[in-house]
């Protein structure tokens, strides 16, 4: 995962060291507070419709973060050229091992730019796009996406099962563009080993 293979979108982007291993860094900026939007780091010239993709993610909070930030941390895919439309998954390390059994259903999510945020799918009671996962700040984070068409699954760690399974893509099953590195409110965001697998 080479800096020179990535473009910033919305975010900072830089390449350093944490724990001693060569990661990238993507952060939000901090006074941009509007949840899923277009903030991420893209792969420039991945041209991605169906396959798996596998990265770790590792998240602290900025000083500046709100009380409300969660680490938010994942990943974009089938984002166009534009930028202006994509899917995207993440997980909110701080929902992970809460006590409040609200706040760890709320741990991870899947969404679709523009429009289909987070809120909306909770002003409008459709639960089925947010899961539980087991996991916590400081941490390094496995996430895979399994696509296929408008079929997505979606796994944390060493699951054996999906922590999340979306039917029906927001942006159709033909949808295709960039992969990309996600990151939203307050998140000091890492990543590594990022794995790009085309089925077609």
């Amino acid at each position: 995962m080479d800096i020179k293979n990535l473009k910033a979108v919305n975010v900072g982007l830089e390449e350093c060291e944490l724990n001693g291993e060569k990661v990238v860094r993507v952060t939000k900026p901090a006074d941009n507070l509007v949840p899923d939007v277009d903030t991420y780091a893209k792969v420039v010239d991945s041209d991605f419709h169906n396959g798996t993709i596998t990265v770790k993610v590792f998240a602290k909070l900025l000083p500046t973060a709100p009380d409300y930030a969660r680490g938010f941390i994942g990943i974009v895919f089938r984002a166009n050229k534009e930028d202006n439309e994509f899917e995207s998954y993440y997980v909110r390390p701080t929902n992970g091992r809460h006590p409040d059994p609200v706040r760890r259903s709320h741990g991870s999510q899947y969404f679709s730019y523009p429009g289909y945020t987070f809120d909306y799918f909770r002003k409008h009671q459709i639960t089925q796009y947010e899961a539980p996962v087991d996991i916590d700040l400081e941490e390094w984070i496995t996430i895979k996406a399994v696509i296929n068409d408008d079929h997505g699954e979606f796994y944390v760690n060493d699951m054996e099962h999906p922590a999340l399974v979306v039917d029906g893509f927001k942006h159709g099953k033909d949808a295709r563009g960039t992969v990309g590195l996600y990151t939203d409110i307050g998140t000091d965001g890492y990543f590594k080993d990022l794995e790009i697998e085309y089925a077609d």
